[in-house]
């Protein structure tokens, strides 16, 4: 195995490593050539946790996608036939995107693009920036080869972002939101004739030419970012935030909303069991300021559906009675507040925790998710399983993990004392006597 497949599974979970299996054993039984490319390779090579899987064939995408679903009872939960690509959904809740190798031609900026196969190596020269042009092989041939026909990896180690082509930006117009959020994200400069080329881009306004469903899809990937307000005031100096909904501007941008966002999400313990809609809590907080004539503006500007904008539009309104519970002098225990919030939305706590102007509103959803959920992540099945007499699975062990979570959280389970220290080594006797098997003193001799 290649120094990059072992650097690769060391940063993927293990449902992601399982998903890599299945995908790479489907396609070798249909002798299709097989990728890992894009946004993954990216992370892999930056030192990045990996959050995108994206395939890229030489061959029947879509055709590969269904067959991969039926294995390995993953869900198509989206398929572009223009593009020859397919979203998937596992049952660990991983996703991925298995694309056709291809070709883009732009008869004029923005707009649909003429599509043919083509090689990887045609398809990597033909992406936004070299950072994403990289792909490793996965075939049985020359698995973990990596490809990188633009030099991208030692634009990684540069930490700069490099258009592929010096008409990236004009193809494709989106890609000027798209470089600003990576920008935003990596912290990397921009390469020199990039900025040129965005500058002029900018200036012959090329985001006019952005359709309503590419800004969508790029306001959900803006959504998602961590560094997220570092994102939206990059794009409201350029004045790209506007393309979203007119009124994006000054003090309609809830910059304090996101900061304190950013403070909730760094709460949350890595790797805990605690899932949020950041799509819908973002959307929330980025129009939060608008007045529903502006926000009806978003929603047609990105042509946004009803399906779309129901996340965000209806997610205050389902937290009024969370606050009103965590108010109850009746949560004195602090099981009590867990039991409360456990099985609550993420994105439902994190709002609360955002309006409620209650102090022990903010106590203790800060408790709930700073330390409640650590607490719960250690109780293992075992531990379960040793104090409960009952096998995993069953809705009485699920019950008495509840119960050993609880008798956790309330102090009544003690941590096993550390063993003792080992007593200190005997001191030296006085007076300079020897200790046992010590050769007897010699006096000096003289030199002279």
């Amino acid at each position: 195995m290649s120094d990059y497949m072992f650097i690769l599974e060391s940063h993927l979970s293990a449902a992601q490593n399982a998903v890599l299996g299945a995908i790479q054993a489907v396609a070798a039984d249909a002798n299709i050539s097989l990728f890992l490319a894009g946004g993954a390779m990216r992370d892999m090579l930056a030192g990045f946790p990996i959050r995108d899987l994206d395939f890229t064939v030489e061959g029947p995408a879509i055709k590969l996608a269904r067959d991969i679903a039926k294995k390995a009872k993953a869900q198509v939960t989206a398929t572009d036939d223009h593009r020859k690509s397919a979203e998937l959904l596992f049952p660990s809740g991983v996703t991925c995107e298995i694309a056709m190798a291809r070709h883009e031609k732009f008869g004029k900026p923005g707009a649909r693009p003429q599509v043919s196969a083509a090689t990887i190596h045609e398809d990597l020269r033909g992406r936004d920036f070299t950072m994403n042009a990289i792909a490793l092989s996965l075939n049985r041939a020359s698995r973990g080869l990596l490809i990188d026909p633009t030099n991208g990896a030692a634009d990684i180690e540069r930490r700069e972002i490099r258009a592929c082509s010096n008409y990236a930006l004009y193809d494709d117009p989106i890609r000027l939101f798209r470089l600003l959020r990576f920008k935003a994200r990596l912290g990397y400069e921009i390469e020199q004739r990039t900025a040129n080329q965005f500058r002029n881009a900018m200036d012959a306004e090329m985001a006019k030419h952005v359709t309503p469903r590419a800004l969508y899809a790029e306001l959900r990937q803006i959504a998602l970012e961590s560094h997220l307000d570092d994102a939206l005031r990059l794009l409201e100096e350029e004045g790209l935030l506007r393309s979203f909904a007119p009124a994006l501007a000054g003090a309609k941008v809830n910059h304090a909303g996101f900061q304190k966002l950013a403070k909730g999400r760094a709460l949350i313990p890595f790797g805990s069991d605690f899932p949020v809609d950041w799509y819908a809590l973002a959307l929330y907080v980025l129009t939060q300021k608008l007045n529903p004539k502006e926000r009806a503006a978003l929603v047609k500007a990105t042509g946004m559906t009803a399906a779309e904008a129901a996340p965000w539009q209806k997610l205050e309104a389902r937290t009024k009675k969370l606050e009103s519970t965590l108010k109850s002098a009746k949560l004195s225990k602090a099981s009590l507040v867990y039991q409360a919030l456990a099985k609550v939305p993420g994105e439902d706590v994190l709002l609360v925790f955002l309006n409620s102007s209650e102090r022990i509103v903010q106590d203790r959803i800060r408790n709930f998710l700073s330390k409640y959920l650590t607490t719960a992540s250690e109780v293992t099945d075992a531990e379960v399983a040793e104090v409960s007499s009952l096998a995993p699975g069953s809705p009485k062990f699920a019950k008495a993990r509840e119960e050993r979570i609880a008798a956790h959280l309330d102090g009544r389970v003690r941590k096993p004392a550390p063993p003792p220290e080992p007593p200190p080594p005997p001191e030296p006797p006085p007076g300079g006597r020897r200790g046992p098997g010590r050769p007897p003193r010699r006096a000096p001799t003289s030199i002279l």
